[in-house]
């Protein structure tokens, strides 16, 4: 039989919760790739240090490694039920808040969210987003523009928002096509309008298993009244961003936290500014969504989060150095 085991690793026997950690170590460091090596030497450490700090049991174990094959078996193309998890456990904001830092007065990024799809429309500007009769009538009017104040022509917008009910189209058995999404692109002013409904606040799935795991924490899954944007140029840091409306009742509660307070808005009327209803053909008591959106260059963002990385380095007592943008151990 072939041996696997490099030869030059030591044996490992006379296991403990002491030494498993470094013979995990061990085993995994042939690995030729130093940040996948980096990323699973951390893993693993996480891991133990956490059975061995909670004393976990086997009974509890059984109900994790459970709960993760519940989570998969859910998962299908239009309902991400990892995604959710890792929603709901705040890490889908924290890893775009590492991965797309912000420049002082830029957008603020949030969560993608499980309900994004890639057949969204692509329409022109005013087109009405979404087919939902009982939906309050909302016009947007947006402007997207660089960090020196500059408008940005030719970015494309996604947008998607659920409908009067609180359901996103995927959610729907019989969609036969998109509805309450679409991309659209900014014009030479860097405006992008178009027709949509007031958002309402809504709860994320929970008939599976993310959804018990919020009722055993004792969590609601209620999300605030929000729509959805992200913006693509290239030359741009990738924008997934979201405005939420203010008062929402569960403004300060969001089940995947994804409100930041530069995210909050407040709705006027189009009949509020003068002639913006009859530039944009719409009624003076039409609901209004007014934001400016500002994105970083792809190179201010590397920049953003090179400077980052290099205060993780100084926090960590300089082990580790960066490696193609990426942090490794020295």
């Amino acid at each position: 039989m072939q041996k696997h085991t490099p030869p030059d690793l030591p044996p490992m026997k006379d296991l403990t919760t002491d030494n498993i950690t470094d013979n995990v170590h061990t085993i995994n460091s042939s690995c030729p790739d130093p940040r996948t090596k980096f990323l699973f030497e951390r893993l693993v450490s996480h891991l133990h240090d956490f059975a061995r700090e909670t004393r976990l049991s086997i009974a509890e174990w059984e109900a994790a490694i459970k709960f993760l094959v519940d989570v998969g078996k859910i998962s299908t193309d239009v309902r991400h039920e990892f995604i959710l998890l890792s929603d709901v456990l705040g890490l889908s904001l924290l890893v775009d808040a590492i991965d797309h830092p912000k420049l002082p007065g830029s957008t603020e990024g949030t969560v993608l969210g499980p309900f994004h799809t890639q057949d969204a429309h692509h329409v022109d500007a005013g087109h009405h987003i979404s087919r939902d009769p009982d939906g309050e009538p909302l016009l947007a009017v947006c402007t997207v523009k660089d960090t020196q104040g500059r408008p940005i022509p030719g970015v494309s917008v996604d947008v998607w928002e659920t409908d009067s009910k609180g359901f996103y189209d995927v959610q729907y058995a019989d969609r036969s096509s998109p509805d309450g999404r679409a991309i659209l692109d900014s014009d030479s002013d860097g405006i992008v309008h178009f027709n949509a409904i007031v958002p309402v606040p809504y709860p994320i799935p929970h008939d599976g298993p993310v959804g018990q795991l919020l009722a055993k924490l004792k969590r609601h899954p209620y999300r605030p009244s929000h729509m959805h944007f992200m913006f693509k140029k290239e030359g741009y840091d990738r924008l997934i961003t979201a405005l939420y409306l203010r008062g929402d009742p569960y403004e300060t509660s969001d089940a995947v936290f994804g409100v930041k307070e530069s995210l909050v808005v407040n709705l006027s009327r189009a009949g509020d500014v003068e002639g913006l209803a009859e530039k944009y053909g719409v009624s003076p008591d039409t609901k209004l969504l007014q934001y400016d959106f500002v994105l970083n260059t792809v190179e201010e963002a590397r920049k953003a989060r090179e400077e980052a990385s290099l205060q993780e380095i100084e926090r960590q007592g300089g082990k580790l150095r960066l490696q193609d943008g990426l942090l490794i151990p020295k």
